[in-house]
């Protein structure tokens, strides 16, 4: 009886040594690691099974760019950063050709009319044949901007993306981006007083 009582928890651990093995199994794209449970030591991804799942469950997870896509707009941008600013000569089929097209896009207000450092965020949506679904919407303009500031770049912003409207998706990417927010944040880093300077 006693040589039972002992056997019986040396087969549950190795039933859980067993498991804890096939979790390790599992190297699911895009996560770097394997999930494990609240056992394991290492750091995990979250999962959970269902009564009718013999293994982890990945949670569905937009990686890596979540619920909104941001991106930043300068109108300057660093030489380093210069691919980034091009569009794209073939149909935007990923994330980084949309940002690469909303950025060549952008043509801020001219320096007679601009506010040194004046930031400016929107947001909107595209439907899947590239077309805006409404007009930008301001979400966020530098404080103590004027109301005719305000104006002006937000002209600026409209005239920039009607310009290369619609962007020409490809079929996967039009689908995967079709009503979700996107929100840009445009940032006029011109130096403006050595514009005006030179000028005089």
């Amino acid at each position: 009886m006693l040589r039972a009582v002992l056997i019986v928890p040396l087969l549950l651990a190795g039933a859980m040594a067993q498991a804890a093995g096939r979790h390790h199994q599992i190297n699911p794209v895009p996560f770097s690691h394997s999930p494990c449970s609240v056992l394991d030591n290492a750091p995990c991804t979250p999962s959970f099974c269902s009564v009718f799942n013999h293994g982890p469950c990945i949670p569905e997870i937009d990686y890596p760019y979540g619920e909104n896509l941001q991106v930043t707009i300068q109108s300057v941008p660093p030489e380093s950063d210069a691919a980034k600013y091009r569009k794209p000569d073939h149909d935007l089929d990923n994330i980084g050709d949309l940002f690469a097209a909303l950025r060549s896009c952008w043509t801020p207000p001219p320096t007679d009319v601009a506010r040194q450092g004046m930031q400016m965020s929107v947001r909107f949506s595209f439907k899947r044949t590239g077309e805006i679904i409404a007009p930008p919407r301001l979400t966020f303009a530098t404080q103590g901007a004027s109301a005719d500031t305000r104006a002006t770049y937000l002209k600026a912003i409209n005239s920039s993306l009607n310009a290369c409207l619609p962007l020409k998706f490809s079929s996967s990417l039009g689908g995967a981006l079709a009503g979700r927010p996107i929100a840009i944040r445009y940032v006029d880093n011109r130096d403006l007083k050595q514009t005006s300077s030179d000028k005089q």
